[in-house]
C-alpha cells in the first residue's frame, strides 16, 4: 500500500512539473515576441508598493544597545502594513551583528556594514556602524541600570517598590530615588548583592535570571541585552556615578509613529528613541514600558507590538522610559460601512457623527419616547416618572415635547435633591469626620447654590476661600474632612482639576510630568489654615499667611505654585488659597472646565470623554478631542451655568440615542454611538422601589416619606445602602461608589422581608390595584407604567396574564370563580397574582438599570 501511494505521488509530481514547464515556456514566448501580459498581470505589478525600513541608518556606541528595525509597506493613504516579522534580515558582513525575528539588531563587534532587508519580493538596505566594543563609556547606574530595573518591574509597587519592600530589599517606586536604590543594591546586606570580582555570581544577577529561588520569578533572560548590561555594570565596580552621567541623562523620548491608523486585527511595531543631554539619539524600544488606555481597542506587548482588536475605536499607547513619556494615538476604523448621518440637534451631534464616520461606526436610531422619558428623569432628577406622567408624555404629539420636558426637569426640586446628594458624596461630607452639624451646613449651602443655579466657578471659589464657623458656613466642613495641606492638595486637584496628583507625593508620577516638587508646591497653598476651637464646642476656619513646605526627600523649601505654573506671588493676599482659586477659575486654566465637563458627560452618557473621569493627563487623551474642546468652550460661554450646559447635553441626538445596537457599534463604549446601560445608584434604586410599590422607606430619624436622595447621613445604618454600594464619603473619587452587581443584591431583591413587605403592604400599589375594578390586563399595564415606564408588549401581557390564571384570578374584580370560592378568596388571589407580577418587574434588568 505504501509503495502504491509513493507511485501515485511521483505521478502527481510529474504532472505538476509538466504544467510548470508549459507555463514557463509560454511566458518566455510572450517576452521574446514582446507580447503584452494580460491586464490582470499588469494591475498586480502596479499594485506592488515599495517597502520602507526604519531607521534609515543605525549607529551603535553601546555594546548592549538593541536598535529596533521596522519594515512597512503602504496600503492606503493613511495606513501601512507592518512586515517586520515577515521580513528576512541579512547583515553584511555577517559577523558584524545579528537581527532576530522581532527585528532587533544585536551588535557583535566594531565595524561598518549594512542590513539587507527583504520582504514582499523587495529589498532595502540600511547602513550600520558599530563603535561600541573598543571604548564604550562605563554603564551609568542612574541612566542605564535603573531603566533596566523598571522595565523588569523590580521597582514596581507590587515588588520591591512597595512601602515595606519585598524580602529584605526595598527600592524606590520607578527609581525616583537613585541614591537610595544604589545604596540598597550595593551596600545593604553587607554588600553581598553584587560581586564585582565575579559578576555572574552576584546575588542580584542570579535572582534576576532565576538561577536561585526568586519570588518574582525570572526578570531577565540570560544572554539578553539587559543581562549583558547588568553584568558589565557590576564588573565595572557597580559605581553610582560615571564621568559621562550628565551627558547620558534622557531629556526626551520620541515614539514612531505618533499616530497610526490600523486595520482591525492587525499589528504594528512601535519604535522608541531616547534623546540625551548631549543630543545623542538611540533606540530604547526594548527598554521602554508600554501601556494602552483602551485594551478593548488595542493592546501592546512588552516589546512595543500593538495588537489591534476587532472593535473600531481609538486607543492611546503610553510609552515610558527613564522618567520621560510619549504617546502613540491608534485609530481603528471599520472599512466599507455606510455610516450615514442622523439629524443633528446641536454641535454635540456634529462632532460625534464626525468621529463615527471616521471610525466606520453606524449610530443607533433614536430612542422611543418611553425610554427617553425614563432615562432623562433618572439621570437628571433621580426619580422615576409616574404612570400618569408616562401616559401624558406618550400621548403628546408636539414635536418639541422632549425640549419642554428637559426644561421642566431642570427646574424641579428633585434636580436640586439629586445633585446635592452627588456633591455631598464627592465633597467627603462624612458625619464622622465633619460632624452631623457640618454635613447639614454643607447640604444647606449646596441646596442654596443649586436652587439659585449659582455658576459652578462661583461655588468653587466659595469653597476654596471660605473662612468662619464650619457648622454655619456650608463649605467649611470640607476642611474638616481634609485638614492637612497634603490632603487638601490631593482632594482639590482630583475633584476640581481632574489630576491625580497624589501619585507624585512619594515619587514621580508614572504617567505624567508631575514630580514631588509639583505636589509639595500645590500643597503649599493650604498652609496657614487652622481650625480654631470655639466656646460652644464648634470650630472655625482661619487663614493667615502660610509657608513653603519642604521637599520630602531633599528637605529644601519648595515655593508654592499651581500645576505647570511659575512660583506663586502672595504679595497682595494673606490667604494663599485665593491665589490658587483665581488660577483655577481663570478662562485659560487647562484643567478646570475640562474636569467638570468630563464629569457631567460621564454622568449623563455613562462614559466620560476621558476615563477614568478624574485622571486627566496628556498621556490619557480624550476619546473625541474636538468634542471635548467644544464642550469646554460652551461651558465658559454659558458662564459655568450647569443647568444650561446640562440642557445642551440632554438635547443632543447622541444622548437621545437608542440602546439597541447594530453590527458596527455593539462593542463601542467610547464614542457615544448608542446609549449605554447604567446601574442605578443605591439611593435612586431604593427610591424607585418605594415609588413602584407605593410604600415609602422609613429612615431612622427622618419622617416617613423622606426620600433616599434627601438623606444627608452617609453613616446611617442601612443594609440596602451597604450591599448596593452607597459611598461612606471617605474619598473624593467616584470610584468609591460600587456599581458592580453581586449575589447579595440579587438575593435581597428576591427574598428579603423588606421587599416582600413593600409588595404586600396594605396601602401599597399591588393591594390597591388588586382591590380596584381594573381587569388583569389593566393591572399589568399599570404595573409596567410604574416600574419600566412603558406599556407592556402583547407578548409580555400574555405572559404576565399567566400569573392571574395560575392563581385562578383571571376574571374581573368581584367575579366568582368556577370553584364557587368566596369573594374574599378571589381578592386574595388577585393580590397574590398582582404581587407576583410586580415582584417579577422589580427583579428585571429593565427596572434595575437605566438604559
Amino acid at each position: 500500500m505504501l509503495r502504491l501511494l509513493r507511485s501515485r505521488n511521483r505521478q502527481t509530481l510529474a504532472v505538476e512539473s509538466m504544467r510548470w514547464l508549459i507555463t514557463a515556456v509560454a511566458l518566455v514566448l510572450f517576452a521574446v515576441t514582446n507580447a503584452p501580459f494580460p491586464a490582470a498581470h499588469v494591475r498586480a505589478a502596479d499594485a506592488v508598493q515599495p517597502i520602507t525600513v526604519l531607521p534609515e541608518r543605525i549607529e551603535i556606541d553601546r555594546p548592549e544597545d538593541t536598535p529596533q528595525l521596522v519594515v512597512l509597506r503602504p496600503i492606503a493613504a493613511d495606513r501601512q502594513d507592518d512586515l517586520t516579522r515577515e521580513s528576512e534580515f541579512l547583515v553584511v558582513p555577517k559577523n558584524l551583528a545579528t537581527v532576530d525575528g522581532l527585528g532587533r539588531l544585536r551588535p557583535l563587534r566594531d565595524g561598518v556594514g549594512e542590513v539587507i532587508v527583504r520582504s514582499n519580493d523587495q529589498e532595502s538596505r540600511v547602513p550600520i556602524e558599530v563603535r561600541a566594543f573598543g571604548a564604550s563609556p562605563p554603564v551609568s547606574f542612574r541612566h542605564e541600570v535603573l531603566p533596566l530595573l523598571t522595565k523588569s518591574t523590580c521597582n514596581s509597587g507590587g515588588c520591591h517598590g512597595k512601602a515595606e519592600g519585598q524580602n529584605g530589599l526595598k527600592l524606590s517606586v520607578f527609581g525616583f530615588d537613585p541614591i537610595a536604590d544604589h545604596q540598597a543594591l550595593v551596600m545593604e546586606g553587607r554588600g553581598r548583592r553584587v560581586s564585582p570580582g565575579n559578576p555572574a555570581n552576584s546575588l542580584l544577577y542570579l535572582k534576576a535570571i532565576a538561577a536561585v529561588p526568586h519570588g518574582g520569578g525570572q526578570k531577565i533572560d540570560p544572554g539578553s541585552h539587559r543581562d549583558r548590561r547588568l553584568l558589565r555594570w557590576i564588573a565595572e565596580g557597580a559605581t553610582f556615578t560615571t564621568p559621562h552621567d550628565e551627558s547620558l541623562r534622557t531629556v526626551a523620548i520620541e515614539v514612531e509613529p505618533e499616530s497610526q491608523v490600523m486595520s482591525l486585527g492587525s499589528e504594528r511595531q512601535l519604535r522608541v528613541t531616547a534623546i540625551d543631554a548631549s543630543g545623542r539619539r538611540r533606540c530604547v524600544t526594548a527598554e521602554s514600558e508600554f501601556e494602552s488606555n483602551a485594551a478593548t481597542i488595542a493592546t501592546v506587548d512588552p516589546g512595543g507590538l500593538i495588537h489591534a482588536s476587532d472593535s473600531p475605536g481609538e486607543a492611546a499607547i503610553l510609552v515610558r522610559y527613564a522618567g520621560q513619556l510619549a504617546v502613540c494615538r491608534v485609530t481603528l476604523p471599520r472599512q466599507g460601512v455606510d455610516v450615514g448621518r442622523p439629524a443633528e440637534n446641536n454641535f454635540v451631534d456634529t462632532l460625534v457623527w464626525d468621529k463615527l464616520q471616521r471610525l466606520g461606526i453606524r449610530p443607533s436610531g433614536l430612542s422611543d419616547d418611553a425610554s427617553f422619558l425614563r432615562r432623562v428623569q433618572l439621570d437628571t432628577i433621580g426619580t422615576l416618572p409616574t404612570p400618569d406622567e408616562v401616559r401624558e408624555f406618550l400621548a403628546d404629539d408636539s414635536p418639541d415635547k422632549r425640549e419642554r420636558l428637559i426644561g421642566r426637569l431642570l427646574e424641579r426640586p428633585e434636580y436640586v435633591d439629586h445633585w446635592t446628594m452627588n456633591w455631598l458624596n464627592l465633597l467627603k461630607a462624612d458625619p464622622l469626620a465633619v460632624s452631623p452639624q457640618g454635613v447639614v451646613a454643607m447640604q444647606r449651602w449646596l441646596r442654596g447654590g443649586l436652587s439659585e443655579n449659582k455658576p459652578f466657578d462661583e461655588m468653587v471659589w466659595e469653597l476654596l476661600t471660605v473662612q468662619g464657623n464650619t457648622s454655619d458656613i456650608g463649605p467649611g466642613a470640607f476642611y474638616k474632612s481634609a485638614n492637612k495641606p497634603e490632603e487638601l492638595a490631593r482632594s482639590v486637584s482630583q475633584l476640581f482639576l481632574g489630576v491625580r496628583i497624589e501619585c507624585a507625593e512619594c515619587h514621580h508620577h508614572p504617567s505624567e510630568r508631575w514630580g514631588q516638587d509639583d505636589f509639595v508646591g500645590l500643597a503649599g497653598f493650604f498652609t496657614g489654615l487652622r481650625l480654631k476651637n470655639l466656646p460652644n464646642g464648634e470650630q472655625a476656619i482661619l487663614a493667615r499667611g502660610g509657608r513653603d513646605l519642604p521637599h520630602p526627600r531633599l528637605g529644601d523649601p519648595v515655593p508654592a505654585r499651581a500645576l505647570g505654573e511659575p512660583d506663586a506671588d502672595f504679595t497682595h493676599d494673606t490667604d494663599r488659597r485665593r491665589v490658587l482659586a483665581r488660577w483655577m477659575i481663570a478662562p485659560d486654566n487647562p484643567y478646570f472646565a475640562r474636569a467638570i465637563v468630563n464629569r457631567l458627560v460621564a454622568h449623563y452618557f455613562g462614559q466620560g470623554l476621558i476615563e477614568p473621569i478624574d485622571d486627566l493627563r496628556e498621556t490619557n487623551p480624550a476619546s473625541n478631542e474636538p468634542l471635548m474642546r467644544a464642550l469646554e468652550a460652551h461651558l465658559r460661554d454659558v458662564g459655568y451655568d450647569l443647568r444650561a450646559f446640562t440642557a445642551t447635553l440632554l438635547r443632543s441626538r447622541a444622548y437621545q440615542s437608542s440602546d439597541d445596537t447594530n453590527e458596527t457599534n455593539a462593542t463601542d463604549r467610547q464614542n457615544f454611538s448608542h446609549a449605554l446601560t447604567k446601574t442605578l445608584p443605591a439611593e435612586v434604586l431604593l427610591d424607585a422601589i418605594c415609588q413602584a410599590t407605593g410604600v415609602p422607606e422609613k429612615f431612622n430619624g427622618w419622617p416617613l416619606g423622606h426620600r433616599a436622595i434627601e438623606v444627608w447621613d452617609s453613616r446611617m445604618p442601612s443594609y440596602f445602602f451597604t450591599i448596593f454600594g452607597r459611598p461612606v464619603r471617605a474619598t473624593v473619587c467616584e470610584c468609591e461608589r460600587s456599581d458592580q452587581p453581586s449575589i447579595s443584591q440579587a438575593l435581597h431583591l428576591l427574598h428579603s422581608p423588606e421587599i416582600e413587605g413593600k409588595l404586600s403592604h396594605r396601602r401599597g400599589r399591588a393591594r390597591q390595584l388588586a382591590e380596584s375594578s381594573l381587569s388583569p390586563p389593566e393591572i399589568i399595564t399599570e404595573l409596567y407604567l410604574a416600574t419600566v415606564s412603558r406599556p407592556p408588549t402583547p407578548d409580555e401581557l400574555e405572559g404576565m396574564l399567566e400569573a392571574f390564571e395560575t392563581h385562578g384570578a383571571s376574571g374581573a374584580a368581584g367575579a366568582i370563580p368556577d370553584d364557587a370560592s368566596g369573594t374574599s378568596d378571589v381578592a386574595s388571589r388577585r393580590r397574590a397574582a398582582t404581587e407576583d407580577v410586580l415582584w417579577t418587574l422589580l427583579n428585571s434588568k429593565e427596572f434595575l438599570f437605566n438604559h
